[in-house]
């Protein structure tokens, strides 16, 4: 049987990085979920007037690591501070090259002494395990691959639920039969769903963290899965729960700033040659998309370093880390700032009835409430004629009454009421991408909001 195409070998086929991710033969973001469950606005408001439930047993990848060497497996690795790392603790784990360019975020579950779980898309995953492999640490690594990935007859270790909403406290107060332990954003506890034990973390997909539409993040054993499920429905029904499908789950992200992933910068240095080797050419990285009108040839001018992603806080030098004296140079240097953008409603309008009515001279379609139609967006953010920035995930939401994405922009053009103007659609009539109609590119202004758009 003929081995698989590693990265690197599918990298040399093609010829050129930039040509690769930007054509790849991505089509329409798909779910292992339902899109929705009622309607996708009754689902948005659900998480700021009475609560929302949502299953992520399935898009997400949890890779277990185990061993005598797993804490320093991830000081040596991650950016994050492991001062006071320990069980039962939870941290946005950063990974970088020696150029300090990130190679992706996760979330790392402290799960018992020497065992951790990382989740997520798979690249921050993917380059702890090459390092444990190939590194000699002394540690096991167990993956359970999101469902689309499962082998035939293959099932997930783990439910995985989401909960967000001012009503929250009540219904899981409920199922547990009392009182939850209070944990700060991003603290783990444990109690139980209708006796059943589960693990959770505070924090929000949804909303704005720290406000009252903070949730929860569940999980436990997946045979406990549809049992938790039903209890949780069930004690929710006299707070006006509703089930939230995807479209509602990943337009709630925009809402409270999330940028998604980087484009993991693995794909030009030599140095990580043996790494690419190492990578399925039909892996995560392989098969990666990227959209949007910022369009370079360098494959190297789409790589963030974590200042540049707005992660600039969670890089710590108390300790040695892969690319940590790169970041030290970069510490010093001008990083852009993370903002919000409201789409001018009245572009917004046009890009409509011209992706209906104007042919092959059509904007590029915005589909409602969530127009994405790659893994990594970015689209130019201009004052004037001057470049200040990018654009990543946009959409809709109810909560907010309008079009609005998350963007980072120069320091100086990072100010509250500024007016910029994104360019929507790609280049040359849109890129091979089978999620890509043909169109031309288009001009939206919008207004920078440097705290998330309030609610109406």
């Amino acid at each position: 049987m003929t081995p698989p195409e590693s990265l690197q070998v599918k990298l040399t086929r093609i010829g050129d990085a930039v040509r690769m991710l930007r054509d790849s033969p991505t089509k329409r973001f798909r779910f292992d979920y339902p899109d929705m469950y009622t309607n996708w606005q009754d689902e948005q408001r659900g998480w700021t007037r009475t609560a929302t439930l949502f299953d992520q047993s399935h898009h997400m990848t949890d890779v277990y690591f185990e061993g005598p060497d797993v804490d320093r497996l991830l000081e040596e690795t991650g950016t994050n501070s492991f001062k006071t790392w320990a069980p039962d603790k939870a941290k946005h784990f950063v990974a970088c090259t020696e150029e300090g360019k990130m190679i992706g975020t996760a979330v790392l579950f402290g799960l018992e002494p020497n065992r951790v779980n990382v989740v997520g898309p798979t690249a921050t995953a993917n380059w702890l395990q090459y390092r444990a492999e190939k590194a000699g640490y002394d540690i096991e690594v167990l993956r359970d691959e999101r469902t689309a990935d499962q082998p035939p007859g293959g099932r997930r270790r783990t439910f995985r639920f989401e909960i967000e909403g001012p009503h929250t406290p009540k219904i899981l107060e409920k199922v547990n039969g009392g009182p939850l332990e209070q944990v700060r954003f991003f603290g783990m506890t444990r109690f139980s769903i209708g006796g059943r034990p589960v693990r959770a973390l505070a924090h929000t997909m949804a909303g704005v963290p720290g406000s009252e539409s903070m949730g929860y993040e569940i999980w436990g054993p997946v045979e406990d899965g549809k049992a938790c499920w039903q209890a949780l429905l069930e004690a929710g029904e006299e707070f006006g729960l509703v089930l939230g499908g995807a479209l509602a789950y990943y337009t709630g992200g925009i809402e409270s700033g999330y940028a998604a992933q980087p484009t993991p910068a693995i794909y030009s240095s030599p140095a990580l040659k043996s790494y690419r080797e190492w990578l399925p050419g039909n892996g995560y990285e392989g098969k990666l998309s990227i959209g949007g009108s910022f369009c370079s040839t360098d494959i190297e001018d789409y790589y963030v370093s974590p200042y540049e992603f707005g992660y600039g806080h969670l890089v710590k030098f108390d300790h040695d880390f892969v690319g940590r004296d790169a970041l030290e140079e970069l510490a010093a240097r001008p990083r852009r700032k993370k903002v919000w953008l409201r789409w001018n409603d009245e572009d917004v309008k046009w890009i409509y009835g011209s992706s209906l009515f104007d042919g092959e001279k059509r904007a590029k379609h915005l589909e409602t409430p969530l127009a994405r139609y790659a893994r990594v967006e970015l689209d130019v953010v201009l004052s004037g004629e001057r470049q200040i920035g990018v654009s990543t995930l946009r959409a809709y939401t109810v909560n907010v009454g309008c079009w609005l994405s998350v963007a980072f922009l120069d320091e100086d053009a990072a100010v509250d009421g500024a007016e910029v103007t994104l360019v929507w659609g790609e280049e040359n009539g849109g890129t091979a991408k089978g999620s890509v109609e043909r169109h031309v590119q288009t001009e939206v202004r919008a207004t920078v909001h440097t705290k998330p758009l309030p609610q109406r």
